[in-house]
C-alpha cells in the first residue's frame, strides 16, 4: 500500500535519505583519500627538508638496509625465477606458430626489464617490507615510544623515518636488479628446454634489440616505487589510532594504498620515460 495522509512526508524523507546514503559514503571515502594523500605529501616534504643537508641516523640506516635486503632476497629470487619461466611458457604457442624463436630473448628481456621486474618485485616488497615497517612504527606509536623520543629531544623523522625511507629506496633497486637477472635466467632455461632456443641466441637477441635505457627505466621505476612504499608505510605507522586494532588497520591501509599507488605511478612513468 502506498503511503497516504500524514505518513507520506516521512516516507519521502526516508527515500531521500536512502538515496543520499551512497553519495555520503562516496564523499567520505574521497575525503579520507584526500586526507591520507595530504599526510603522505607533508611527510615527503618534511623528509626532503631533512636531506638538505643530510640529517639521519647512519647506524639505523645500515641496520634497516641489511634487514630489508637479506630478508627479502629469497622470496624475490623465487618469484623472479618462476616469473621468467612463466613468460616463456605463455609465449610458447605463438612462438611455435609463427616460428619467431629469434624474438624470444627480446620479448622476455623487454617485459622483464621495463615492466614485470620492477612492478612484481615492488608488490612483493610492499607486502613484506612495507607491511613490516607500518606494523613496527604503528606499535611504537601506540606504546608511546615515539612520544618518548620527542621527550628526549630526538626527532622521530631523523631517527625512524629517514633511515627506513632511504633503506627502502636502495634495497628495492638492488632487489630489482637481482630479480631481473634471475628472471632472465629462468626465461633462458625455459626457452631452451621448451622451445629449443639456444641460450646464446637468446642472449644475442636480447642484447641486440635492447639497450641500457631499458634497464635504467626499470631501475628508475623501482626507485619511485620504493619511495612511495616508504612514505605510505611510515605515514600510516606514525598516525595509528586505536591501540592494537589500529595497528592492524594501519598495516592494511598501508599495503592497499601502496599497491594502488604502484599501479598509478607505473602507468604515469611508462608515458614519461618512453
Amino acid at each position: 500500500m502506498s503511503p497516504t495522509g500524514s505518513d507520506a512526508p516521512f516516507a519521502s524523507q526516508a527515500d531521500a535519505h536512502g538515496a543520499a546514503r551512497p553519495l555520503e559514503t562516496l564523499g567520505a571515502a574521497l575525503l579520507d583519500i584526500a586526507i591520507q594523500l595530504g599526510g603522505v605529501g607533508l611527510l615527503a616534504a618534511r623528509a626532503a627538508r631533512r636531506l638538505l643537508p643530510p640529517r639521519l641516523d647512519a647506524l639505523e640506516l645500515g641496520r634497516q638496509l641489511d634487514r630489508m635486503t637479506s630478508g627479502s632476497l629469497a622470496v624475490v629470487v623465487a618469484t623472479a625465477l618462476f616469473t621468467g619461466a612463466i613468460m616463456v611458457v605463455q609465449a610458447a604457442p605463438m612462438v611455435q606458430r609463427f616460428e619467431a624463436r629469434e624474438l624470444v630473448g627480446w620479448g622476455a628481456g623487454f617485459a622483464t626489464l621495463r615492466e614485470v621486474g620492477p612492478l612484481l618485485i615492488a608488490l612483493v616488497f610492499n607486502g613484506r617490507v612495507g607491511a613490516f615497517v607500518a606494523a613496527e612504527l604503528g606499535t611504537m606509536t601506540v606504546t608511546d615510544q615515539v612520544d618518548a623520543l620527542r621527550a628526549l629531544a630526538i626527532d622521530p623523522l631523523e631517527h625512524l623515518v629517514l633511515p627506513r625511507l632511504l633503506a627502502m629506496l636502495v634495497a628495492i633497486v638492488a632487489l630489482t636488479v637481482i630479480g631481473d637477472l634471475v628472471a632472465i635466467t629462468g626465461a633462458v632455461a625455459t626457452s631452451w628446454l621448451l622451445l629449443d632456443v639456444d641460450p646464446r641466441a637468446f642472449v644475442h637477441s636480447m642484447t641486440e634489440l635492447l639497450g641500457p635505457a631499458d634497464f635504467l627505466v626499470g631501475c628508475v621505476k623501482s626507485a619511485v616505487f620504493g619511495v612511495l612504499i616508504g612514505l605510505c608505510s611510515c605515514h600510516f605507522g606514525l598516525t595509528v589510532r586505536g591501540g592494537a586494532p589500529g595497528v592492524g588497520r594501519a598495516v592494511h591501509s598501508s599495503v592497499v594504498a601502496s599497491a594502488a599507488g604502484i599501479f598509478v605511478l607505473d602507468y604515469v612513468s611508462t608515458f614519461v620515460l618512453e
